[in-house]
């Protein structure tokens, strides 16, 4: 990078991870870069190559430094073998520049469960959290468009302690990534009754509760799969396993309404001439539903912040996924959610969740 980009947010990309290469991720820096005068890149990867495509980029200029590895982390590659082998990887040089304080957010389209395992290994825990979780946006009939859900596929179980700790770090991030003073927390379960659900989400149900008002946030109790799109909760806390399947399962219903509804609107010239009439209103529904506009799993309860992209990203997703980490880096959202997790169990009068959070003391 040129002198003068340390006025930018500085993110650090594995330009080699997901699906598509370097070519969107590289384009979808320069969509992003087009928009946003307040940011900078490490990029990590193949420096030829990356310095050919950047090239082609003039909202790139100066605003990149290329950093080689001779190494790319694939699909396929078992997360253990990548903390074992994997220093000469573009995933963990791009994590390292976190760790350095290089760079304030990493931001990959590779592997997750070996980003997730670099993650935690090289920057490691925040004190007091047992297990990480990753938090996804879901759009939402709330007035900003989305609701939170964690954990999404971080580890398949969570006790009691863990779904609180989710609820804590899931509020931080509603603050500072949804600008909510006092989100909804809901605890996804099998129905809304108090007696249903296994006994970890019992606990978890009187554990939230009572730290709901120290922690300056409202608890609406358990709530069902209908309501993960409602207007009814801002975060949704749940284990890795039922929150992948969720969204997993989200992402193939959207898919699958989009592709229904193009076929019908073009089975007959009356369904084409509606559709042309209705055109703008049907490409407000398709932005509303794409799921590209909401790419980035947040990793949430390390110390540091990383973004995981979905691996089959174009241009489109890399941008949305890379513009979140610099939104999140410029709330300070990685030193609030260190200050909310410690906080938990605090007397109330010995912590402000406003004053850790960025806010004004009550």
């Amino acid at each position: 990078m040129q002198s003068g980009t340390s006025k930018h947010t500085i993110i650090s990309v594995d330009a080699m991870g997901g699906d598509r290469g370097p070519v969107a991720i590289v384009a979808g820096l320069s969509l992003l870069a087009g928009r946003d005068s307040d940011i900078g890149f490490i990029l990590h990867g193949d420096k030829p190559t990356l310095t050919r495509l950047v090239g082609r980029r003039k909202e790139l200029a100066g605003r990149c430094e290329i950093r080689h590895a001779d190494e790319v982390v694939s699909m396929e590659d078992k997360p253990s073998h990548v903390m074992r082998k994997g220093q000469k990887t573009s995933m963990w040089s791009t994590v390292e520049a976190v760790k350095a304080h290089e760079a304030e957010v990493a931001v990959s389209c590779g592997n997750t469960g070996a980003l997730m395992a670099l993650s935690m290994i090289r920057l490691r825990k925040l004190p007091g959290v047992s297990r990480p979780a990753i938090a996804c946006l879901w759009p939402s009939r709330n007035p900003g468009g989305f609701n939170i859900m964690l954990d999404v596929g971080a580890d398949i179980r969570a006790d009691e302690t863990d779904l609180l700790q989710y609820a804590l770090m899931g509020a931080s991030y509603a603050r500072n990534g949804l600008g909510l003073k006092s989100p909804r927390i809901g605890l996804l379960n099998v129905g809304t009754e108090e007696h249903k659900g296994r006994p970890e989400l019992k606990a978890a149900y009187e554990l939230i509760a009572d730290e709901a008002k120290q922690a300056h946030f409202e608890f609406v109790g358990f709530v069902e799969g209908g309501d993960i799109p409602s207007a009814k909760v801002d975060v949704i806390v749940t284990d890795g396993f039922t929150g992948n399947v969720a969204l997993k399962t989200g992402e193939g219903t959207a898919t699958l309404s989009r592709d229904l509804l193009r076929e019908a609107l073009k089975s007959t010239w009356l369904s084409v001439l509606a559709a042309f009439i209705a055109s703008a209103s049907l490409k407000r529904l398709n932005a509303r539903i794409d799921p590209r506009r909401v790419n980035g799993g947040v990793f949430l309860g390390l110390n540091g912040t990383v973004v995981k992209s979905h691996g089959g990203a174009d241009a489109t997703g890399v941008a949305a996924a890379v513009g979140l980490a610099a939104d999140l880096a410029r709330s300070g959202f990685s030193q609030k959610l260190a200050a909310r997790v410690a906080s938990a169990g605090t007397p109330r009068e010995d912590v402000s969740d406003e004053k850790n959070e960025g806010g004004q003391p009550k």
